[in-house]
């Protein structure tokens, strides 16, 4: 266990050791055992935390906001089309003001080539820790959720297989940052990692070369596949999830075009019948009911997403206590 994390940013997990992400999830799980038991610890108390919004959030709110009440602090919700962030506060001047009115910064900017950028100018002129509520690229907080889940239900996680597939969805282009996270992370936990999606549909090339030193490190495995049947065949964990053609396609309407060649890529009972017997079904939410995947696999017995939407709470409150206690 590390106890040197007090002041750390958490942009991306790749820039944390596995030692460091291993003590994340100790105190998460800690955590998780002292509210079950009915036992406080407020021990962020007195402390405020910023969390800044340019994309429309539930899960993520709501677990960032509960997990600070319950460390004894508060959450501050800042919206940026309603505040004058919208009209010219820049990132450098965000990260200054807020970190000094405040213990820790928190975003959530998935804009396209913007988000993480914008996240690290915040980090470099702040005092304070930023947490990366997810943006562009990374959504370490969504897959330390999703490492715990997996731990819970599958016990030691080296040696399963994880198939991360897209899926289609027709409501909008959804950012990458969850299969990228995903994927880089699991590696590191010695699983076998299927990345299974269209060939319109990649994952930036510098990913895919991290994933796969990260699995040769791990004694894992990490395998790119465009078919959606043979990913799903013998997985312990399946995964799917739309994103967008963020990387092939010239804009929204164009990769929304793109997707519809693949609309029979939804997780229904024929192909969760092809994973593991014990198989776990894995989706961050929302889904788009019907169309990524059936009710019958989401509402299942396979299925894990209140328990994996949960542990968003756990897994923050760990980040926080130890980053800004």
């Amino acid at each position: 266990m590390q106890t040197n994390l007090r002041g750390r940013d958490l942009i991306s997990l790749q820039e944390w050791t596995k030692e460091e992400v291993d003590t994340v999830l100790d105190v998460a799980f800690e955590l998780k055992r002292q509210r079950a038991l009915r036992i406080g610890h407020p021990l962020l108390r007195d402390k405020v935390l910023a969390m800044l919004f340019f994309y429309s959030s539930t899960r993520t709110r709501a677990s960032f906001e509960a997990g600070m009440a319950q460390l004894g602090g508060h959450a501050q919700f800042i919206e940026s089309r309603t505040t004058q962030i919208a009209h010219g506060d820049t990132a450098r001047e965000i990260g200054e003001i807020l970190g000094r009115y405040n213990d820790g910064i928190a975003i959530r900017n998935v804009d396209w080539g913007v988000g993480n950028r914008y996240i690290r100018e915040v980090a470099e002129a702040s005092r304070v820790p930023v947490l990366n509520m997810q943006c562009d690229l990374f959504h370490p907080h969504q897959s330390l959720a999703d490492l715990m889940t997996i731990l819970e239900k599958k016990g030691d996680a080296r040696g399963r297989t994880i198939a991360i597939s897209w899926a289609y969805a027709a409501s909008y282009q959804k950012p990458i940052s969850v299969p990228v996270d995903l994927s880089l992370l699991t590696t590191r936990y010695g699983m076998n990692v299927r990345l299974v999606h269209p060939p319109e549909f990649p994952l930036p090339v510098d990913v895919l070369e991290q994933a796969r030193e990260n699995a040769r490190t791990s004694g894992g495995s990490f395998e790119v596949m465009d078919d959606f049947d043979a990913g799903m065949r013998g997985a312990d964990v399946v995964y799917a999830k739309s994103w967008g053609a963020l990387l092939t396609a010239k804009d929204e309407t164009e990769g929304a075009e793109v997707a519809k060649r693949y609309t029979d890529w939804i997780t229904d009972e024929r192909r969760l019948a092809l994973a593991a017997p014990d198989a776990i079904y894995m989706h961050p939410l929302p889904a788009d009911r019907g169309i990524e995947v059936t009710d019958a696999v989401i509402d299942g017995p396979h299925s894990v997403v209140y328990d994996e939407a949960e542990n968003r709470l756990h897994a923050q409150k760990a980040v926080m206590a130890l980053t800004m206690g």
